[in-house]
């Protein structure tokens, strides 16, 4: 599948893309996960955090959001991580995170990488360079364990 990749600074997204980017987040993390949460937290729009969209005939099929370092001690943080349905078994998370990677990379040149992984994706995000980091906790339900490049 031969998506067109956009690495965008917030103030570069269109409303169309940030409305797709906020469906698909929904879509996914609330209804298909079955977890009521406030998603729209406040960070989407905020200092240098970044969106990376893999996109098919302007649809939205894999995204990370990337939050860059709230001050010089901090890592950059990599989440959102997902995949639409329709697009799942394609190897598309590896591409997504070896761009979220990249792009951390090239803007923030130096600095350590964080996520917070659902724990059962553990082995996915170790293959990409994460080691975790203290212990599994629940967030949302759903556990999840710190990781760091």
């Amino acid at each position: 599948m031969d998506l067109l990749w956009q690495d965008l600074h917030h103030r570069d997204l269109s409303v169309a893309q940030l409305y797709a980017i906020l469906a698909l987040r929904s879509r996914v993390f609330v209804v298909e996960q079955q977890c009521i949460y406030q998603d729209i937290d406040g960070a989407d729009l905020a200092r240098d955090n970044r969106h990376l969209l893999g996109m098919l005939d302007n649809n939205v099929l894999a995204y990370a959001r990337i939050l860059s370092p709230e001050d010089a001690q901090q890592p950059v943080r990599i989440g959102r991580v997902i995949i639409a349905a329709q697009a799942r078994g394609l190897n598309l998370g590896y591409r997504l995170m070896e761009r979220a990677i990249a792009s951390c990379e090239l803007h923030w040149p130096g600095v350590s990488i964080s996520l917070s992984a659902q724990a059962h994706l553990q082995g996915f995000y170790r293959r990409l360079g994460f080691q975790p980091v203290g212990e599994i906790y629940l967030e949302d339900n759903i556990p999840h364990i710190g990781m760091q490049n």
